[in-house]
């Protein structure tokens, strides 16, 4: 039980960790007029930490750990649903970043911005494509949030903290 206790303080941990580098990394975008290429890595250096954080305890240690019927109870489902509900709105944001991404680095709009250019006048189907980015950014922010939420009432009461 003391080792299960340590995993799952030691996964708690760096899932909480992850949130602040997920801030970072919207504040960077939110804070940018235009973004350069530059800008973009910088971003996604701090999103990637952040996914990573997040990702490595899931899938090496709470997934499998699914699979043990005794510990998938009521939480448990509610839990991984929402964390599964997560990762399905960022993968549907990930089709919008691909086409912006792309229609960006074709007209070379990340290594030589022009400010008169309105982003969704680069491609016919930019408003679709920026709506899927938001929708997917916004629906796995949600998401996460629910999940760490029912993750950290599944901590306590397995483990009975308080």
């Amino acid at each position: 039980m003391v080792e299960d206790l340590t995993v799952a303080t030691v996964a708690l941990t760096m899932v909480s960790a992850s949130f602040p580098f997920y801030l970072y990394g919207a504040w960077i975008m939110i804070d940018t007029e235009i973004v350069t290429w530059d800008v973009l890595v910088y971003h996604l250096k701090f999103i990637v930490v952040g996914l990573t954080l997040n990702t490595l305890p899931v899938v090496l240690w709470m997934g499998p750990r699914l699979i043990n019927e005794e510990q998938f109870g009521g939480l448990a489902a509610l839990h991984s649903f929402l964390g599964l509900q997560a990762y399905a709105l960022l993968l549907f944001a990930l089709t919008g970043i691909y086409h912006i991404l792309q229609a960006k680095r074709r007209l070379n709009l990340y290594d030589d911005p022009d400010p008169d250019i309105a982003l969704d006048e680069i491609h016919e189907n930019m408003p679709a494509w920026r709506f899927r980015l938001r929708v997917g950014v916004f629906g796995y922010v949600i998401f996460w949030i629910l999940a760490y939420v029912v993750g950290i009432m599944r901590y306590v009461v397995l483990y009975q903290i308080f």
